[in-house]
């Protein structure tokens, strides 16, 4: 297999009926052999009283998570950056955007696979959107730029999926669809409408069984947003850096990522001086090289040393070892490379993540990371 390349697979955890398989970075798929291996060998040791989550060869990884008893999700992955971590989270996020689209009841309770595979490949071109209520956002390419503040108070893994939903669909003028929040409501469906007010601007709303989608459109989206035509139009140009020109940063940064842990909220460029780069016929370190950085560096921290998270009420053991012979826990760290280097901070409410560029002296980054923050929490508090 290649050395980027990453397979996901579903199957009934009762039969082992294989029910999609999803790859990233590799021409083929797996034979039918290889994911009855993968399959087998983890029922196997269940017969065994053994409970197989993880392991590894020289060049891969292997998870293996079961979720209420009726789903197997299984990845293997190649690449160098994964961690026991970043793949659990990776399948946890495959089963809730199930979840999302399904409903709890009819993953748990499994009754036609051929149907559920067939809602499965809908599911993925034909994830869309619905609902009015206290609960709305403003999205331009893919990014939430504004939200109501009961939106916020959503479970942060709901907010992050009913994004990728609305990003993950073809442009349309406006969408009503039922949605099931993995963490807020599993069971019981809402609605998410969304209408397109200019190309690559949303406007989201999550409501009840009404009103009708005919009734928001026709009376309420011109009414409150023609008027404002031009300030949406301007939020295409905000969301490349994701905050106003006028929020002054390092001209060393060239990646950001900033999670407020209190109101599940993040804010996330790897355009952070964006005019600079389109003076630029050539990027040094182009926008794909410092979007997969920062995710390569912000896999790396959460894994060995910021790790705050539970999975299902439960603490994970990773295979990273670094942090075992330690009493203190770490709130700074950061890393050195060739072509750019990377600092994380965190605090009781914020994570930060930077990336700079190479020629930014590493003494100096922890002073430009704690006034970044700074920046975020006094200046223009996020």
């Amino acid at each position: 297999m290649e050395e980027t390349s990453v397979f996901v697979l579903c199957l009934t955890a009762s039969s082992g009926v294989p029910l999609y398989c999803r790859s990233k970075g590799s021409s083929r798929q797996l034979t039918f052999s290889v994911i009855g291996s993968l399959n087998g060998v983890h029922m196997f040791a269940n017969n065994q009283d053994v409970l197989l989550t993880s392991t590894r060869t020289e060049n891969s990884r292997v998870l293996w998570r079961t979720f209420h008893d009726s789903i197997n999700l299984i990845v293997m992955s190649c690449e160098n950056t994964a961690s026991d971590f970043s793949l659990n989270k990776l399948l946890e996020n495959v089963f809730n955007a199930m979840v999302l689209v399904i409903g709890l009841d009819d993953l748990v309770n499994i009754k036609n696979v051929e149907r559920l595979k067939k809602d499965l490949r809908e599911c993925v071109d034909g994830f869309t959107q619905a609902a009015e209520s206290d609960f709305g956002c403003l999205m331009a390419g893919g990014k939430v730029v504004t939200a109501t503040e009961k939106w916020w108070r959503l479970a942060s893994q709901d907010v992050m999926l009913l994004c990728w939903l609305v990003a993950s669909v073809s442009p349309h003028s406006s969408r009503d669809y039922p949605v099931y929040l993995p963490q807020g409501s599993p069971t019981v469906p809402h609605r998410l409408l969304t209408f397109q007010l200019v190309p690559g601007v949303d406007v989201c709303v999550l409501c009840g069984p009404s009103p009708s989608l005919q009734k928001v459109e026709s009376e309420l989206v011109e009414r409150f947003w023609k008027p404002v035509v031009d300030p949406l139009k301007a939020c295409l140009r905000v969301q490349l850096r994701s905050f106003p020109a006028s929020v002054p940063l390092h001209r060393g940064i060239i990646g950001l990522l900033l999670v407020n842990r209190d109101l599940n909220k993040s804010l996330y460029t790897v355009q952070v001086h964006p005019m600079e780069d389109m003076q630029r016929t050539e990027l040094k370190f182009t926008l794909d090289q410092r979007r997969a950085a920062l995710r390569s560096f912000y896999t790396l921290v959460l894994s060995r040393y910021f790790n705050t998270d539970n999975v299902d009420g439960k603490t994970i053991s990773y295979e990273e070892t670094f942090a075992s012979g330690f009493t203190h826990h770490a709130h700074q760290c950061y890393t050195v490379s060739s072509s750019h280097k990377c600092y994380a901070v965190k605090t009781e409410l914020h994570l930060l993540f930077l990336v700079f560029k190479p020629e930014v002296p590493t003494f100096s980054m922890q002073a430009i990371a704690n006034k970044t923050l700074q920046v975020f929490t006094k200046d223009f508090p996020f």
